[in-house]
């Protein structure tokens, strides 16, 4: 049980050291604020959590033999993208204003709930981390244990670490407040956040 618990947290530790979307707004939206980006991370771990109890009534796999319902989520998701992808680059446009006055950059107040949505609703609308929680949560089940209850412990152990892997980064961009604080690196980050995120929106919406 030991080794088999060891196995897992050391494979959540290489999802979530992989970058993708989620960790991209995770970012972005610390660059808001400390409490911002903590509400990105729970909104994002409580997609995790619910994909995981999804995969575990079995009800993913109703996602993975339907090419319909699977390309329907993929569309919504690559929207989704898109569109935190453009809020970022309008941001951006924004800060440069600020950068040629030769203003500090202008921070703009999210409330928790927005960026606990946020976080929520970036992981909800990834079809791929439906498919992943189904194929991932099963191999780490022990022989001879309830598979139900077990899946569903493991799916909060994964979003707990998770929530500690990425408060780290909150915390670091937070201890670089100041360098971010400037306009023209607030811009600069904005203008990177956004085109990843729009890129990444656009090859979901062209995977087959």
């Amino acid at each position: 049980m030991l080794s088999t618990l060891i196995a897992f947290l050391g494979a959540c530790t290489l999802i979530a050291a992989t970058p993708g979307p989620s960790t991209v707004l995770i970012i972005r939206q610390s660059l808001q604020s400390k409490r911002a980006g903590f509400f990105t991370v729970l909104g994002n771990e409580s997609g995790v959590f619910i994909w995981g109890v999804v995969a575990a009534f079995g009800l993913t796999a109703l996602l993975a033999a339907s090419q319909l319902a699977y390309d329907v989520m993929r569309i919504v998701g690559a929207v989704v993208l898109v569109w935190f992808g453009i809020q970022a680059i309008r941001s951006a446009r924004r800060h440069g204003k600020d950068g040629e006055t030769g203003e500090p950059a202008r921070i703009v107040v999210v409330s928790s709930w927005r960026s606990y949505r946020a976080g929520l609703l970036m992981n909800l609308a990834n079809p791929k981390c439906a498919i992943f929680a189904m194929s991932f949560l099963p191999q780490f089940v022990p022989d001879g244990a309830p598979q139900l209850p077990t899946m569903v412990g493991l799916a909060a152990l994964w979003a707990v670490y998770e929530i500690g892997w990425y408060s780290v980064y909150v915390w670091c961009v937070g201890r670089m407040k100041k360098l971010f604080d400037r306009a023209v690196v607030r811009r600069r980050m904005e203008q990177i956040s956004g085109g990843v995120l729009v890129a990444l929106g656009i090859r979901m919406a062209l995977e087959s």
